[in-house]
């Protein structure tokens, strides 16, 4: 379905961003990967999404916090590939205090990589999506766009100003074959959400999988964990045909934890 299409996923060495470009290409896409980690295992992961999809795979280390290696890395992508066809803002960090106790680094550090990344890569894919005649733009939020929880102000703020930042492109962009969309996650187990289970653990004492069933329990009335897989698939279905006319909209896959 996307042969010969190319695609950015920010933050995908891991977690929700390494399940979307899991998805992507398994469909054809070739991939732009990005994010942090050990080079050695970031080379593997490279090599072997090369190897069992067919398609070309790069690594580009790009710095999300930063503005200018942000739109580097969209021009870098043309200037290899010679095109841009779906970027998927994934990139995230968080963080949690009281709003009296957030500290103002962490509140920057929060906003700058959840939100203004999206901004500067988006500003800088679109020109190369207009020429094209099509683009996918999906943005990866959270419930936390949708809805609040205590301690996250940074996140939770980062969040709905990238729903809303969605609904403005996907206004702009309405009937140049550029779509924009958000999807919004509940918990998924990645290495964010289980520093929060080990947290909890230790505040409480519990065991790590009491911990993981009291935060699901709290929100998530499927009581399942959201899989990286799947929101790889929503990913994908935004950038099928079917989905030509969704554009300036936000998909929950949360478990029901929106519907209440």
């Amino acid at each position: 379905m996307l042969k010969s299409k190319v695609a950015i996923v920010t933050g995908s060495t891991s977690g929700i961003g390494l399940g979307i470009a899991k998805e992507l290409a398994g469909l054809g896409a070739d991939l732009v990967l990005n994010g942090f980690g050990d080079p050695g295992e970031i080379e593997t992961i490279r090599s072997g999404l090369e190897r069992e999809h067919g398609v070309r795979v790069i690594y580009d280390g790009a710095d999300m916090s930063k503005e200018q290696a942000v739109r580097e890395l969209i021009a870098k992508t043309i200037e290899t590939f010679g095109r841009l066809d779906i970027l998927v803002n994934n990139a995230g960090i968080q963080f949690t205090a009281p709003v009296e106790e957030f500290p103002t680094s962490k509140w920057n550090a929060i906003l700058d990589i959840n939100l203004s990344a999206a901004f500067h890569g988006i500003a800088a894919a679109v020109p190369q999506m207009k020429k094209q005649r099509w683009g996918r733009i999906v943005n990866i939020a959270s419930t936390h766009g949708l809805v609040a929880s205590t301690h996250k102000a940074a996140y939770v703020a980062a969040k709905h100003g990238l729903v809303g930042l969605t609904k403005v492109v996907g206004l702009e962009t309405a009937g140049s074959g550029i779509t924009c969309n958000t999807v919004c996650p509940g918990w998924v187990r990645t290495p964010l959400v289980e520093k929060q289970i080990s947290d909890i653990a230790t505040q409480k004492h519990i065991s790590q999988k009491e911990a993981a069933e009291e935060i699901l329990a709290e929100k998530q009335p499927s009581l399942e964990f959201v899989s990286p897989s799947q929101l790889g698939g929503t990913v994908a279905f935004l950038c099928s045909p079917a989905a030509d006319q969704i554009t300036g909209t936000a998909i929950s896959v949360d478990g029901g934890w929106t519907a209440q």
